[in-house]
């Protein structure tokens, strides 16, 4: 193989199998001497990957972990794999993964073969997920399309459904992508309404980039997208001081809870108490305390104890 490029590439490809390779038996694979392997294995090294020789009758070499991420190569079935799973975990927002989910899944989908494609989608559409919360999923498809404008600079076309059901149609300067753990936001600056703005993007259907390039403006917060969305939400929901005695070990209920909310302090051995404040819905409040499955008093917010006791009238009347 005269191909040094290709020849690299099916060197490369060979190392990464988990496995120690004798030189003779990469050059007999690759039609080259064993010298030609040397060399190439030193090329390898140079461009960043870790591959390490043993000396001796049954020495060889192998593709070890190094101090950094050098690429990888993936066969069809590694790839289709690897996209499934991150478009898990970018469109479910699991927390703690989502943007990096999102970011690995935008490069991955802009290589990706048309037949590979279609193959992952086709999986995800034959898969039903099981997601906690409020189930406002995501089509990866727009994730990466914002994504990939956020990186390339490139203004978004996209129509967006407001709380009440208004539809409109939007073109921004994508900025940042944000994940509070249950929902995606879009923070952008918005060029129908000369201002910034944050979408939520389970709200946002068929986004296109425009091709036309902009220099990012300077957020007001500084540059800081997630102070800049903290600040928005806090404008448009009311913040709620949470007071909750729980019959149940603190480690017990703070595994059911979202972490946001933060940790509740034990005050027995079998109770503890949450006290904190939280910007969600009332309605979303009760739920995620029902969730956790245990007996519990709520002390404050008064608005949240009555809506818990309409909420119980209902459920009684509906188990009669």
């Amino acid at each position: 193989m005269t191909d040094t490029p290709a020849r690299l590439l099916n060197l490369l490809s060979l190392l990464q199998t988990p496995r120690e390779w004798p030189g003779s038996e990469l050059a007999e694979r690759l039609g080259v001497s064993p010298r030609t392997i040397r060399r190439d294995i030193d090329r390898l090294r140079d461009l960043g990957y870790p591959v390490e020789a043993t000396k001796g009758a049954v020495g060889g070499y192998r593709l070890v972990a190094g101090a950094a991420m050098p690429p990888l190569l993936l066969d069809d079935e590694e790839a289709v794999a690897i996209a499934v799973g991150l478009r898990a975990g970018a469109g479910h927002a699991i927390e703690g993964v989502e943007e990096a989910s999102v970011r690995a899944l935008a490069k991955l989908e802009q290589v990706l073969p048309s037949r590979l494609r279609h193959r992952v989608s086709a999986l995800q559409n034959a898969t039903i997920p099981l997601t906690r919360g409020d189930g406002a999923r995501v089509d990866p498809h727009t994730l990466t399309a914002i994504a990939a404008a956020v990186t390339g600079r490139e203004r978004l076309r996209f129509g967006y459904r407001s709380g009440d059901g208004t539809e409109t149609k939007r073109q921004v300067e994508p900025y940042r992508l944000v994940s509070t753990g249950r929902r995606w936001y879009l923070v952008a600056y918005d060029m129908g309404r000369d201002d910034w703005r944050t979408f939520r993007v389970d709200r946002v259907s068929d986004p296109f980039a425009t091709g036309a390039r902009f220099t990012p403006r300077e957020l007001p917060t500084g540059g800081d997208a997630a102070e800049f969305f903290a600040r928005s939400m806090s404008r448009n929901q009311p913040e709620h001081a949470l007071d909750v005695s729980f019959a149940a070990p603190a480690e017990f209920v703070s595994a059911r809870l979202p972490g946001y909310l933060g940790t509740p302090a034990p005050t027995g051995p079998n109770t503890c108490r949450l006290r904190t404040r939280a910007q969600d819905s009332l309605e979303w409040l009760a739920l995620r305390l029902a969730l956790v499955d245990c007996e519990f008093t709520v002390h404050a917010p008064p608005a949240l104890v009555a809506h818990l006791t309409d909420l119980g009238a209902r459920l009684t009347r509906a188990a009669r």
